[in-house]
């Protein structure tokens, strides 16, 4: 075996997939995140677009990296089929999936390729960090990035606490060994979101490893307002039942709480509609653990003012998975789960 052979083997082609739809304002600085990746095999970018309302597209191909980069046109539009459509275009033995609103570390792809190695496993991930972008002005947008970084706002989920490596139920994002992909058919494409969750569990079930790397940490931009995060979490809710009803074994009892939380102030409302006093139990708990946990927050909110909204980020979040999750219709539902392959004419070099 010649030394170019073995170079080939230690460091094969990595292939970085990103759906996106209306991200021109976030994907310029996602990609510069990829183009300063330490790897020293190679890379390339395929990003799955679906229609958008701003101008991605352009953006996009006004971009420049010093990585080859090529678009996919995603018709559906949704997550798991752009995901399905660029791991049809890729090439590389290793494929990492990537979000626009995500922002890799330096060694990020050098470090989960050494890390998938190492275990064997078919999908390694990191730890989400979510943060405030730099130039950003806006309290909510702090006080969100803040009560999403606690184990008590977004959940105690090992890829937001990160307390230790391992195998685990899922990770964020993800640097996934191709032939283990392909062995469980894909991303469901029937599923708008938890589409990873799903696909971590057939991964699972079919002995392989998703594995945590603590040390891997990728910085998250969450959404700017409240109404925009109670819409992300109250379709997170929804699909998570949808998701559950198929791979019920799946199911973890932190799961449960937000649901159990939404059902117990409905409670609380009908007592104190009733002028029984107890129904001002729960949400007097709830206030006072919503305000405890402001205080635990590892960059503590200055002034009241920023505590207030940190502590509403906690109830739009908990309020809106279970309400979602007790109550929510799946709002759209592709009748085939595996994308056609895409043709020639949808695929553009850039």
């Amino acid at each position: 075996m010649n030394s170019s052979q073995t170079a080939s083997e230690d460091r094969p082609l990595v292939s970085v997939v990103i759906p996106a739809r209306n991200c021109a304002a976030l994907i310029p600085e996602c990609l510069a995140a990829i183009d300063r990746q330490t790897y020293q095999g190679s890379i390339d970018i395929i990003v799955a677009l679906a229609p958008s309302s701003d101008d991605t597209e352009r953006v996009l191909t006004q971009t420049r990296t010093r990585l080859p980069l090529r678009l996919v046109s995603n018709p559906a539009g949704t997550t798991s089929a752009g995901l399905n459509l660029a791991f049809a275009v890729s090439q590389g033995p290793i494929v990492a999936r990537v979000d626009a609103q995500a922002r890799l570390t330096p060694d990020y792809l050098e470090r989960a390729v050494a890390t998938l190695k190492r275990t064997g496993a078919a999908n390694v991930g990191g730890v989400q960090r979510p943060v405030a972008a730099k130039d950003s002005t806006e309290g909510s947008f702090t006080a969100i990035a803040a009560a999403m970084s606690s184990p008590f706002g977004a959940g105690p989920a090992a890829f937001r606490t990160g307390r230790a490596s391992g195998p685990v139920d899922t990770v964020y994002l993800g640097v996934f060994d191709r032939d283990a992909v392909n062995s469980v058919g894909g991303f469901d494409e029937t599923l708008i979101r938890n589409q990873d969750y799903e696909l971590n569990t057939r991964l699972r079930s079919k002995g392989h490893i998703v594995w945590l790397d603590a040390d891997l940490i990728v910085d998250y931009l969450p959404r700017c307002d409240y109404w925009s995060l109670s819409r992300q979490y109250f379709s997170y809710g929804t699909w998570k039942r949808n998701m559950l009803m198929r791979h019920p074994k799946s199911l973890r009892l932190r799961q449960l709480v937000a649901p159990a939380l939404v059902a117990a102030l409905a409670m609380s409302m009908l007592l104190i509609g009733l002028r029984r006093r107890l129904g001002l139990a729960v949400p007097l708990l709830y206030v006072s653990a919503c305000a405890g946990a402001v205080t635990r927050l590892k960059s503590a909110p200055s002034g009241m003012r920023q505590r207030v909204s940190a502590a509403a980020a906690f109830a739009v979040m908990h309020l809106s998975w279970g309400t979602g999750f007790l109550l929510g219709r799946p709002w759209r539902s592709p009748t085939s789960t595996t994308s056609p392959a895409p043709s020639e004419s949808s695929i553009r070099e850039r």
